[in-house]
């Protein structure tokens, strides 16, 4: 659990119910929405390197807002030390290439939902990784490449997080 609060007020407790990878992200005010979103829902962002940017580029600052202090964000030096510091159950990635809606995935606290860089998406050699419990897609119409990386990062979050009735949620 993860406090937050300020001054007299009982500090909020807010499960901390999802994990949000990215893969080596290109784009820094793609990662700092991500930051953002991670706030508002309660959720962990972990970034494996390298990153395309600086953490403190101050795009990726005014794209978060106000929210840096509020989020939890890890960045780990390759996929294996973010393996070695999440120990996931289950990893879902996400790419286009997938078969399996990302609706149709029964989420669980703790999961890990991975994204690739931009523009390119989680490569072969990554998708191969055994941690990687499944390959999902989230749907778009035909002809159409990808979603930004932190709309579908927004898109997975808010799908996992409904299915457990938005907990901490007002």
């Amino acid at each position: 659990m993860r406090s937050t609060g300020s001054g007299d007020d009982e500090p909020l407790r807010i499960p901390v119910a999802f994990r949000v990878l990215f893969f080596s992200p290109r784009i820094a005010p793609n990662t700092g929405n991500a930051i953002r979103m991670v706030a508002a829902t309660g959720c962990e962002l972990h970034l494996v390197e390298p990153l395309g940017f600086d953490l403190s580029e101050p795009k990726l600052r005014r794209a978060g807002l106000d929210y840096h202090d509020l989020a939890s964000v890890t960045v780990h030096r390759d996929l294996d030390a973010a393996w070695a510091s999440l120990s996931p159950t289950a990893v879902y990635a996400f790419t286009a290439h997938a078969t399996r809606s990302h609706a149709d995935v029964a989420y669980q606290p703790g999961d890990v939902l991975m994204f690739g860089p931009e523009p390119t998406g989680l490569d072969a050699a990554t998708l191969a990784d055994p941690r990687i419990t499944d390959r999902v897609r989230i749907p778009m119409l035909p002809g159409r490449r990808s979603l930004n990386l932190s709309n579908a990062a927004a898109v997975a979050v808010y799908e996992a997080w409904r299915q457990h009735g938005f907990g901490g949620a007002t």
